[in-house]
């Protein structure tokens, strides 16, 4: 009976195992099918276009939160552009980008139109520049079809035209078309678009200073170009400059003659200033003046209040006698007759 039972014991056992065995391998079977199902669509479009992506990598790829659909259609354009050709982008770069937060459809793209266009663009740069912020497939696109910037720009509001004044005072309103083209050598770090309109604003200024009369410029405004052009505007920035266009010019006012205007206005003032502080001078010294006739004349008052007492003092010491002081009262009284009539002769003078 006791082996009887542990024959029982070790049959029931196996049992168990193989019932075990069977619903981990359903398990695992329909795991299996589910995955196929899922990546079977992904799988088959990678083998038959060669991408070479396997059923364990699209398994491997949303585990670690990467989108396999994006990773195998981008795999498949670069493939069918014949850029792995060119230079090797594997599975685990177009990974590492997508983790990276970068736009991997976008740099496949940028680079398929480069290769198209010629344009020397490899993945590491496109990489990084789409990490940078930058839109790569815009940039190339720019570089193969050149954009138009308006300078000075509408969108920012202000005069709207570029003021600048020629060697003979007249002022020149201009506005100007810049086509640019991206430089993806210099597109990582490069100025944008409004460092472009700054300088060729002041190569525009510039060179419009510089001519002796604003006729010239009416004359011959792609002068003014080929200056600007020359000055090398686009360095360290991200664009290269085809062509400086000047759409349009026109004379504003005569600054020159306003600036004399001033100028001869001031010097009017100063001058006057000048001479009300001479005036003033003047009459101060007049003022002076007459204080010291004023204090003169006391000074006369005095003495002439002194003589009655000289007269006395004479008499009483015998030095004057009585006709000797009336000879004296007859010269004073002719005196007295002689300032009169000067007094009235001025007077008639001033009326005539």
């Amino acid at each position: 009976m006791l082996l009887h039972s542990l024959v029982l014991a070790q049959e029931s056992s196996w049992d168990y195992l193989v019932w075990f065995g069977v619903i981990v391998l359903i398990f695992g079977s329909l795991i299996f099918f589910a995955i196929f199902a899922r990546y079977l669509g992904l799988w088959i479009q990678s083998r038959t276009t060669g991408a070479g992506i396997g059923l364990l990598a699209l398994f491997l790829m949303s585990i670690r939160k990467v989108n396999p659909t994006i990773i195998v259609r981008s795999k498949i354009m670069a493939v069918q552009a014949g850029l792995t050709h060119i230079f090797p982008i594997s599975t685990r770069d177009l990974e590492a980008h997508y983790l990276a937060g970068g736009n991997v459809p976008n740099v496949i793209r940028a680079l398929i139109a480069a290769h198209r266009a010629n344009i020397d663009l490899d993945w590491i740069t496109a990489a990084a520049i789409d990490l940078a912020g930058r839109d790569i497939l815009d940039a190339v696109r720019t570089s193969v079809n050149p954009i138009v910037i308006d300078c000075p720009d509408p969108a920012k509001g202000g005069a709207g035209t570029l003021d600048a004044v020629a060697a003979d005072g007249i002022q020149l309103c201009a506005r100007a078309r810049v086509t640019v083209r991206t430089n993806l050598k210099q597109l990582i770090g490069g100025a944008t678009e409004e460092t472009i309109i700054a300088r060729v604003g002041q190569g525009i200024v510039q060179a419009i200073g510089s001519t002796h009369s604003y006729t010239s410029v009416l004359e011959n405004p792609d002068f003014i170009s080929q200056i600007v052009l020359g000055q090398g505007l686009e360095s360290q920035t991200s664009f290269e400059i085809v062509s400086i266009d000047i759409a349009d010019i026109d004379v504003g006012e005569n600054i020159g003659a306003r600036l004399q205007a001033d100028q001869a206005e001031a010097d009017m003032r100063v001058a006057q200033a000048k001479a009300e502080e001479r005036r003033a001078e003047a009459k101060a010294l007049e003022q002076v003046m007459i204080a010291k006739i004023q204090e003169n004349r006391a000074k006369v008052v005095m003495s002439e209040a002194e003589v009655p007492e000289a007269i006395a003092q004479a008499f009483r010491e015998k030095q004057l006698g009585v006709l000797d002081y009336y000879e004296l009262k007859n010269v004073q009284s002719d005196t007295l007759m002689r300032t009169s009539i000067a007094e009235d002769s001025k007077e008639a003078t001033a009326k005539n």
